[in-house]
């Protein structure tokens, strides 16, 4: 393969063994795990898996040690996964196989549920049918779980001074500025376990709201597109697609997503005025 698995974890004693399994059950020629100061057993954990390399990276962020575990790899070929994520054999090449038949520089896989069994776990996958899993060639993509490949990081870096909490944004932002590049959605779908509950969701969508609103601090010229994209994408655009489609469980999801975002961007101009 010449593939390289990059997990980044923070207290993830709960997932991460059943996210390594899967990984090594897929044979890449290298795993390494960055961990961002995890007080319980996450560590312990990991540790228990042969040929793992392990960084510690106390006092870090999510941004920063995805690019110590990219700068750490060995080979060409670098796959990004999270401990939420539940590879099915032979995903990772499947994965590969989407590169090479969309020659893209970056694929990120499609999604579907790991559990599907909470009303919003369920809604969050008819959400990811009618966005997500469309295989073609994208602007911006999310950065896992997806396969990339190793020169892309001579354009850009994954850069915490840039964005301190979630740097997706604008590291896909950073590479639109090369046209040559090619990035996109492939044919494969990785699971994703979350703890699915209401107040995680709303807590996850507060977190990427104040990485939109970082992303707005540095290129102010795109908050009226970003403020577009959570008021009037998601809850109004997208719930209606999700109408026509007779997918009305997404419909709450979208809602939920963009005004949460909305509200996680608007409390981090709060706290920096």
């Amino acid at each position: 393969m010449n593939l390289s698995v990059v997990v980044c974890v923070l207290n993830e004693e709960r997932r991460i063994r059943d996210c390594l399994e899967t990984i090594y059950r897929n044979m890449p020629d290298e795993v390494i795990l960055v961990d961002g100061g995890s007080k319980d057993r996450t560590l312990a954990i990991a540790r228990e898996f042969t040929g793992i390399r392990i960084i510690e990276s106390n006092n870090s962020s999510l941004t920063k040690d995805r690019q110590k575990g990219i700068d750490a790899a060995i080979h060409p070929l670098i796959a990004m996964v999270d401990a939420d994520h539940r590879l099915r054999d032979n995903d990772l090449e499947s994965l590969l196989n989407d590169m090479e038949e969309f020659n893209f520089d970056i694929v990120q896989s499609g999604l579907i549920s790991f559990s599907n069994h909470g009303f919003w776990d369920a809604a969050e996958e008819k959400a990811w049918e009618l966005t997500q899993n469309i295989p073609g060639r994208r602007t911006m993509v999310g950065t896992a779980p997806a396969i990339y490949k190793k020169r892309i990081f001579e354009y850009a870096r994954f850069d915490d001074r840039i964005t301190a909490t979630i740097d997706d944004t604008d590291f896909s932002y950073r590479l639109s500025k090369f046209p040559d590049l090619r990035v996109g959605i492939g044919r494969t779908k990785i699971r994703q376990y979350h703890f699915s509950d209401f107040k995680t969701y709303v807590k996850k969508f507060q977190w990427y709201g104040k990485g939109d609103g970082e992303f707005c601090r540095k290129h102010p010229r795109r908050t009226p597109s970003m403020i577009f994209h959570l008021l009037i994408r998601y809850p109004i655009l997208h719930s209606g697609k999700a109408i026509r489609k007779g997918s009305f469980q997404a419909i709450p999801f979208f809602i939920l997503q963009g005004l949460m975002r909305f509200t996680g961007l608007v409390r981090y101009f709060a706290k920096a005025i």
